[in-house]
């Protein structure tokens, strides 16, 4: 049974038995959730299309660039930096890893499946966060690795947030989420 304030909207309800989200928190939830989707989905149209941030049209892509191999070929800490350097421009890893970012983006924005992005967010940034390894404080080559904190990173913080988004419902307000959830399971 699900105990709503009186007076509570249809905005203010949370799926958790005595527990409610204000129209405020909701919202900043929402934004926070499209937000974050648009980072997911600007790197895949970046990547895809080469449009000067951080890839270049020569290397797009469409234009036959690998999304993966500038990122993961540079990685220079961590005890995994064989295998990354292993992945590098494999053209499955960079297709998994655009159908990633598409798929994250896609349903950070909309609202919709965000369960499962939250799951894919938590595996991708994972990955990342271990190629970038923030726990070393210098390089393979003994220079600074610049790591600023060395659990909580960008990687950390947007997996959270793809989680909050999917525990809180954040896909019914400005999303596409409460009509995702009444269509039939089978």
């Amino acid at each position: 049974m699900t105990t709503v304030a009186r007076g509570a909207t249809h905005l203010e309800r949370a799926e958790a038995p005595g527990a409610m989200l204000t129209t405020g928190a909701a919202r900043a939830l929402a934004l926070l959730r499209i937000a974050t989707g648009f980072i997911f989905l600007w790197a895949f149209l970046d990547k895809t299309f080469g449009l000067g941030y951080a890839t270049p049209a020569a290397r797009a892509w469409i234009n036959g660039g690998s999304p993966t191999k500038g990122f993961l070929s540079s990685v220079e800490v961590g005890p995994l930096q064989d295998v990354f350097h292993s992945l590098a421009g494999n053209p499955i890893v960079d297709w998994l890893f655009m159908l990633g970012l598409l798929g994250i983006g896609l349903a950070l924005i909309t609202g919709i499946g965000l369960r499962i992005s939250a799951v894919a967010t938590t595996v991708m940034m994972a990955g990342m966060w271990l190629a970038e390894f923030p726990l070393d404080k210098v390089t393979a080559a003994g220079k600074p690795s610049m790591s600023t904190n060395p659990i909580v990173d960008y990687h950390v913080i947007y997996a959270l947030i793809a989680i909050v988004a999917a525990l809180a419902y954040a896909g019914h307000t400005w999303g596409l989420g409460r009509a995702w959830s009444r269509l039939p399971r089978s």
